[in-house]
């Protein structure tokens, strides 16, 4: 059974970690799937990590799904109008926007010690601008190009990457202020939206086993993560609710959509939800 089947979905940022799941997820649901991402050569991320855009849509072709690679840098407002032009042309519709494609972390994995960072003031005003730029923006200039195609289907959605970063003071300046305009345009979106029987949510993941996070590995406690597919599993049961209306406009945590809905992680197990008190 593939749920998905006919819908048309958009997921930014998908050359590796959770976008990359939740290609992998729609797909395999049947959606036809587009992605972006800057990297279509093993080896040349900025990142260091593994993985392509056309490695991902190997992957989703391998679970009997389809998806479009895209190369494009969320940074060049041309870059994404072609891509939604390129949609509208060859699927003449879009359902599913997942806004995934972030800026801001290379301090991940360029060898700096974040989990030791303090000050706000000692840090590069670089990292604010990525987490802007690449990040908030990014978001917001997709979903404007996505908005009109949206709105002329049914029970449409945009889904907002976040984190419970968002609603603390104590995970860094830039990070905390970046997620908590993530979260205010997904509410304000959702009002404007609401008319046209478009969703817009925020979905925060808990601790997630990422190609980033597993690099740093031995500083973070894992034993209640998730896998990427976990969040995939998630977004694929906000897409086939009938009745995600009732859902617009808010945060959801990934974990507690997993109790709702009543599907688990890949290995069988079942996530506790986070606050933001856990984090």
């Amino acid at each position: 059974m593939k749920p998905l089947l006919g819908k048309v979905a958009l997921v930014t940022g998908a050359s590796r970690g959770i976008g990359k799941a939740i290609a992998l997820c729609l797909g395999e649901a049947g959606a036809t799937v587009y992605i972006t991402g800057r990297t279509i050569e093993e080896g040349q991320s900025n990142s260091c990590l593994s993985g392509t855009i056309h490695q991902t849509v190997a992957e989703v072709t391998e679970l009997g799904g389809e998806c479009i690679a895209i190369q494009c840098d969320h940074q060049i407002d041309s870059e994404v109008e072609a891509v939604f032009k390129r949609i509208k042309n060859e699927s003449k519709k879009l359902n599913i926007l997942v806004n995934n494609v972030w800026g801001g972390y290379q301090h991940f994995t360029d060898g700096t010690e974040f989990w030791n960072e303090t000050g706000f003031w000692t840090l590069p005003t670089s990292r604010w601008d990525s987490m802007f730029q690449s990040g908030v923006r990014a978001h917001y200039i997709s979903s404007v190009f996505a908005a009109p195609l949206l709105m002329q289907q049914d029970n449409a959605l945009i889904i907002n990457l976040s984190f419970f970063a968002a609603q603390r003071n104590d995970l860094g300046v830039a990070y905390s202020v970046a997620k908590a305009a993530s979260d205010r345009m997904v509410a304000c979106m959702a009002e404007e939206l609401r008319k046209y029987n478009v969703a817009a949510i925020s979905l925060y993941p808990g601790v997630v086993r990422t190609e980033s996070v597993m690099k740093g590995a031995e500083h973070l406690d894992l034993s209640n993560s998730e896998s990427p597919l976990f969040i995939g599993r998630s977004v694929v049961a906000l897409a086939t609710d009938s009745n995600i209306m009732e859902k617009t406009g808010a945060v959801h945590i990934a974990a507690e959509l997993a109790e709702e809905y009543g599907f688990t992680d890949i290995d069988g197990s079942q996530p506790r939800p986070l606050t933001a008190e856990d984090v």
